[in-house]
């Protein structure tokens, strides 16, 4: 089967500097691809070519067959940012009702609500939230719509180590349904237990990929990511 999604050689510069330097991966319908590596790697920005907001100065994205950006690939992918001002007066509760009226087959709210937890604040203003529970909100609005692909952005960052369970088993769920996953994270533990692939960045470029097997075949993950990479800025 054609990979979900193909980055070739893409680059890109911000602000005068190489944010992306001829990345290239592949992430594949029903594996759990982790992109790891220092901030400033150029993981968040990867991940806005591949949904079309930002735009490579040269190479190539694929997504699900189709470019990068265009209607017909984002109509089938799910995005998890960071994080997001857009939702600060809104209820969880009322957020994913109208999410999940945007498609023609979502994911019931209401298991959306109960499988991460988010019952005890889903009638909470979202700028109220607690940055971990945001965290919940805005990975259950990029999986309601039944997504081919789904960009997670550091899904667990912030979460307590229950909620963090939670997030891995609804991943795992994800992949075992033929979602291809995208995630970026700092977490070797996390990389570990999700990951069918895991691609190493460093300053805009590939240093590593494979499986966490090939990897950590003489050392362990976390000793692999100081030994390729250096800290940079954050973008």
């Amino acid at each position: 089967m054609p990979a979900a999604l193909t980055v070739e050689d893409v680059r890109l510069e911000l602000g005068g500097r190489a944010v992306l330097d001829g990345l290239s991966l592949t992430a594949a319908a029903g594996e759990v691809t982790a992109v790891l590596g220092p901030n400033g790697a150029g993981k968040t920005t990867m991940i806005r070519c591949c949904t079309g907001l930002l735009s490579p100065d040269a190479g190539r994205i694929t997504v699900l067959g189709e470019p990068a950006g265009s209607a017909s690939a984002n109509a089938r992918i799910g995005l998890m940012p960071q994080a997001t001002g857009a939702w600060s007066g809104v209820k969880p509760a009322e957020l994913l009702t109208y999410l999940a009226s945007l498609y023609a087959n979502p994911v019931p709210p209401a298991d959306l609500i109960a499988a991460l937890g988010i019952t005890s604040f889903a009638q909470t203003p979202y700028r109220r939230l607690s940055g971990g529970q945001q965290q919940l909100v805005n990975l259950a609005g990029a999986i309601i719509g039944r997504p081919e692909l789904a960009f997670l952005d550091e899904p667990t960052a912030g979460l307590d180590p229950h909620a963090r369970r939670q997030v891995w088993t609804l991943v795992r769920d994800l992949r075992a349904a033929g979602v291809a996953v995208l995630l970026t994270t700092h977490a070797m533990d996390e990389a570990e237990q999700l990951a069918d692939r895991v691609v190493l960045l460093n300053a805009g470029h590939r240093v590593a990929a494979g499986t966490v097997a090939e990897l950590t075949a003489e050392k362990n993950l976390e000793q692999l990511f100081l030994d390729l990479t250096t800290p940079g800025g954050a973008w």
